[in-house]
């Protein structure tokens, strides 16, 4: 038997019936253990859990686990197994954790050691001028946070995970690329001086990517790894890896006729279909210029928050993604636009098409600017 009870003798014999008792028991490891839990019944009770989780495998010496070996067994066997990036955001969201914190032992992790962790990263400084930590980026750490202690709690460091209360986010969509913008962005792709191809002008690989993520809702960095194999310069039929996109799943689509030409000026012998032999800075501070070179200035949102930069007044790749689910919400039903979004939630998807009205029955048809398809477009 590995746990039994008992009354210790000394107790016993100065308390006597009335002594407490206790569970003993062998760890996994053979050292001899016990814990006291008063009455019978509850002693009784803790006997079945300890026997439970020794049968199980899953007991551990919660009180005497410090945070920095549970770090160190959580990066050995739980953060090789997240993707490349999931693996940056979760080292960085603990390391502000263990910045701010300093945990000692992993089950003194309550609900007030989390809600001292928001109210210090709170205050600390933003990415833009004069701003602080935003509440995206606080419960983007949170999450990370709470997947780490569930792996904890699992393996019997932590008896609970704590409650973890949530930051209110304002609920709003970021800037969406207008057709008139975009129109304006297009043509002074003639501006770009990157990337230096042998296939095409930088102007004409500006011009593919712009259109070719205003018609897919594609991501920057789902773009940046197409792949020349899983596109189809027939049919226009193209395919999103599962390795390679935020929804972990292999998806196929087709390009309108107008971004199918686009692409087919820019594709080369390389293994991808949009070549950048620079580095992703680059390519910001590159679609930023020709913006400013279109005369795009948009009025910052945030300006009583932060002191503005000039990457206020200009638009993300993300506003080409937001621009695709919103000039297509009338047109495509919701559960497409969701597939096509590879959202999650469906909620993530409501909140582009807006009212509950829009997800009315239309054909499946992806909006094209009217310029792309007329003569010599």
């Amino acid at each position: 038997m590995r746990a039994w009870l008992f009354q210790d003798p000394k107790q016993k014999k100065l308390l006597g019936d009335d002594a407490p008792w206790c569970v003993g028991y062998y760890d996994p490891d053979g050292k001899r253990k016990q814990q006291s839990a008063g009455a019978k019944s509850r002693a009784e009770k803790l006997l079945r859990k300890i026997e439970g989780e020794l049968a199980a495998g899953v007991y551990q010496s919660r009180s005497r686990k410090t945070w920095k070996e549970f770090r160190e067994e959580y990066d050995a066997k739980i953060l090789p197994r997240l993707a490349i990036k999931s693996q940056l955001s979760m080292k960085t969201a603990l390391g502000h954790f263990e910045r701010i914190i300093s945990p000692a032992k992993v089950a003194g992790i309550k609900a007030a050691t989390i809600d001292e962790f928001i109210a210090k990263r709170s205050g600390e400084p933003g990415r833009k001028i004069e701003s602080t930590v935003s509440a995206a980026t606080i419960n983007h750490d949170l999450r990370h946070i709470k997947a780490a202690l569930n792996v904890a709690k699992e393996w019997g460091y932590l008896p609970a995970v704590p409650r973890i209360r949530m930051v209110r986010e304002e609920q709003r969509i970021g800037q969406v690329i207008t057709p008139e913008h975009f129109k304006l962005i297009y043509e002074a792709a003639d501006k770009a001086r990157r990337p230096e191809l042998s296939q095409c002008s930088a102007e004409e690989w500006w011009q593919a990517l712009l259109v070719f993520a205003l018609t897919t809702g594609w991501r920057i960095e789902e773009i940046l790894a197409f792949k020349r194999d899983d596109l189809d310069l027939t049919t226009g039929a193209i395919v999103t890896r599962a390795g390679d996109n935020k929804g972990k799943r292999d998806d196929t689509d087709h390009l309108p006729a107008a971004a199918l030409e686009h692409i087919k000026a820019v594709v080369g012998f390389g293994p991808m279909v949009f070549e950048w032999p620079h580095d992703h800075r680059t390519l910001w501070t590159e679609f930023h210029d020709i913006q400013r070179a279109a005369g795009i200035h948009l009025p910052c949102r945030d300006a009583d928050k932060h002191k503005c930069g000039e990457t206020c007044h200009v638009y993300g790749f993300h506003a080409l993604r937001r621009g695709y689910a919103t000039l297509n919400a009338d047109t495509m039903p919701a559960a497409v636009l969701q597939r096509k979004m590879r959202h999650k939630s469906f909620t993530t998807t409501l909140r582009y098409i807006g009212l509950a009205d829009k997800m009315k029955a239309a054909a499946e048809k992806v909006y094209v600017p009217d310029f792309l398809t007329k003569a010599g477009g």
